[in-house]
């Protein structure tokens, strides 16, 4: 099961802390420049995803610009990988994006993430060249998919 709903979701909440745990390992050295972009406070677009009752996934997005939205905070517990719960969180938020009139989603991901580039990839992402922040961040791959 899915849900709509923001950052103030103690769910979501939960998963966002898994998420920052498994990114400073990831990240290693580097985290801190990236932890300063990934702040969820007054998000209003957040996605959980819930099995057996259990919230095991989320995702997010806020507004990258008129027309279109940064997604962000995607994350499935390890022990459900696999499953494609992903791919269901990240239709989910197109489709909320949608139905908000945007055209596009445009994201970040790292180079040492290569679970998350495989999903982009296979739902349709194409990199892009690094946006703002991310310019000269070797590790950072841009993506964007039009809606």
């Amino acid at each position: 099961m899915l849900k709509r709903t923001t950052s103030e979701d103690s769910d979501f909440q939960s998963l966002v802390r898994l998420l920052d745990r498994d990114l400073a390992v990831r990240n290693g050295d580097t985290n801190d420049f990236y932890a300063q972009y990934n702040k969820i406070d007054m998000i209003r677009y957040a996605v959980v995803y819930y099995e057996a009752g259990v919230a095991v996934g989320c995702g997010a997005f806020k507004e990258f610009d008129k027309d279109s939205v940064e997604i962000k905070r995607m994350f499935v517990h390890p022990d459900y990988r696999g499953k494609r719960i992903g791919a269901g969180i990240l239709k989910e938020l197109e489709q909320w994006a949608s139905e908000l009139n945007y055209n596009a989603c445009v994201l970040e991901t790292g180079k040492t993430n290569p679970e998350a580039l495989h999903l982009y990839k296979r739902e349709g992402y194409a990199v892009i060249p690094n946006y703002g922040q991310y310019a000269a961040v070797e590790n950072s791959v841009c993506m964007r998919k039009s809606l």
